[in-house]
């Protein structure tokens, strides 16, 4: 099984830390975030990562290839930020082959089990399933009563998307997912930077099945600024 791993981002909101280091590199205990990840996914049964670099590219180039991680690694390397969407299309060569994959965010932490989603992903017959949970954030995704994709909202701006009258929930999506190779064909003739939510949202409203996976009790956090590495620190050393 492959994955797709997230690891172009320049982590503005970490600074100072990732003035010089990027910040899949910068470090949680005494892992790298990119590390922590790799075993993540490898744990799942994900024998093939494909990892994307931007952002000091070289050094996160140069990590892979002097660690062994006991799973094949492979790293897409993106001249300009290609960010979500344009990232996987890049990328597409590892997986258009392949039944499903997965795709995760290298900034997040959890122990969301990963293989429940694959069996919910291969059962309900989806094109993409996406974790999701109910917190604060500023840009939600609607799903109607069936847990399918049926619209967007930015809390802010106040835009919104939908496509349909029926009665939804609201739900954050918390950087993992499943899917199938068929998200390719939704992404054909856009900019060459993009987001996967546009993609989503496209495939959903054509009939496509994007079911919403709730990640539930399981542990999970974002480690966008440096209080919450703080944070994450705290729990790695509480449940050594």
């Amino acid at each position: 099984m492959k994955a797709m791993l997230f690891a172009a981002g320049r982590g503005t909101r970490l600074q100072p830390l990732t003035n010089n280091t990027p910040k899949c590199l910068v470090k949680a205990g005494d892992r790298t975030l990119l590390e922590h990840n790799i075993q993540y996914l490898k744990n799942a049964g994900v024998d093939t990562v494909v990892v994307n670099v931007h952002h000091l590219a070289d050094q996160v180039i140069a990590y892979v290839e002097s660690q062994s991680f006991g799973v094949e690694i492979h790293t897409s390397h993106e001249r300009d930020l290609l960010e979500t969407g344009g990232g996987l299309l890049k990328a597409r060569h590892h997986f258009e082959d392949e039944d499903d994959f997965v795709v995760c965010n290298s900034d997040i932490y959890t122990d969301f089990d990963l293989r429940v989603l694959l069996g919910t992903h291969r059962a309900e017959n989806n094109l993409a399933t996406l974790v999701v949970a109910q917190r604060e954030t500023s840009r939600y995704l609607r799903f109607d009563d069936h847990s399918l994709l049926c619209g967007w909202e930015n809390r802010i701006s106040g835009e919104s998307i939908s496509w349909s009258s029926v009665h939804y929930t609201t739900k954050a999506f918390n950087g993992l997912q499943v899917m199938s190779p068929g998200i390719f064909d939704y992404m054909d003739g856009r900019e060459q930077a993009f987001s996967t939510i546009p993609v989503y949202l496209d495939a959903a409203e054509q009939g496509e099945r994007i079911q919403a996976f709730p990640m539930g009790d399981a542990f999970w956090m974002d480690i966008g600024t440096p209080e919450k590495l703080d944070a994450l620190n705290e729990h790695l050393y509480h449940n050594k």
